[in-house]
């Protein structure tokens, strides 16, 4: 066992986790439940294998075809990683009592999200042939899968959030936050895999960014309208 190469692989969905655990200021979650929705996020990986094998078997893959290759992009590969982690998110953590703040969506889902993300590492990690292919599979995730992850998640936990405390419009906030999560995850992934011009790549990075970007307003958002934020601020 390279220990090496599995803290490579492990260390940026941790080290993103303890982030966004940081940033809850105002009423930190249980570790407990936070393991637990970690735990989940390595179990979520089951589920969409199934809903992508199901995608691939209706003839939906990435290729030469612009058409397909999108359907597969946002509709095989998005919808099935955002849908089953965020079944866990939906129905585990959810209509937990200590889910108390619109913060709490954000913090859940990114570590459900970060548990996904660290064992897809894992296995695409120590799938590879060589150990330069490794090392530098494991270099690049760092920057740009985990992230993205990490970027989806608090997308989706920002309306989820919102869903909690706004029950007339929950069904709305949770669609929404399904349905763009796994929008942004297809595009993300569409100009990764499109085979019409390799410089379409780079649209890739820019949907990367616009997502960290978008995510960083949504934390602040979720931190400054906490209602425990109101209470330590004596209103």
């Amino acid at each position: 066992m390279d220990y090496t190469l599995l803290a490579l692989a492990i260390l940026p969905g941790l080290i993103i986790s303890y982030y966004i655990w940081w940033r809850d200021k105002h009423e930190p979650e249980p570790h407990k439940y936070l393991i637990v929705c970690f735990l989940f996020g390595i179990l979520s990986i089951l589920p969409a294998i199934i809903l992508e094998s199901i995608g691939m078997e209706m003839g939906y893959k990435d290729g030469p075809d612009v058409i397909k290759t999108f359907i597969f992009a946002v509709f095989v590969v998005g919808f099935s990683e955002e849908f089953s982690k965020y079944l866990f998110l939906r129905y585990y953590i959810f209509p937990k009592k200590e889910f108390c703040e619109p913060m709490d969506g954000i913090v859940y889902s990114v570590m459900i999200s970060m548990g996904f993300a660290t064992f897809e590492n894992i296995l695409y990690v120590f799938g590879q042939s060589t150990s330069e292919q490794a090392y530098n599979l494991a270099y690049m995730r760092m920057l740009t899968a985990v992230p993205a992850h990490a970027s989806f998640a608090v997308i989706m936990g920002y309306f989820v959030g919102k869903a909690k405390f706004l029950p007339n419009n929950r069904s709305f906030y949770m669609i929404s936050g399904l349905l763009l999560a796994t929008l942004v995850h297809g595009l993300y992934d569409f100009f990764l895999m499109q085979r019409m011009d390799e410089s379409l790549a780079i649209f890739t990075f820019i949907t990367l960014l616009a997502a960290i970007i978008l995510g960083r307003y949504m934390i602040h958002w979720h931190v400054e309208e906490s209602p425990h934020k109101i209470k330590e601020d004596g209103f």
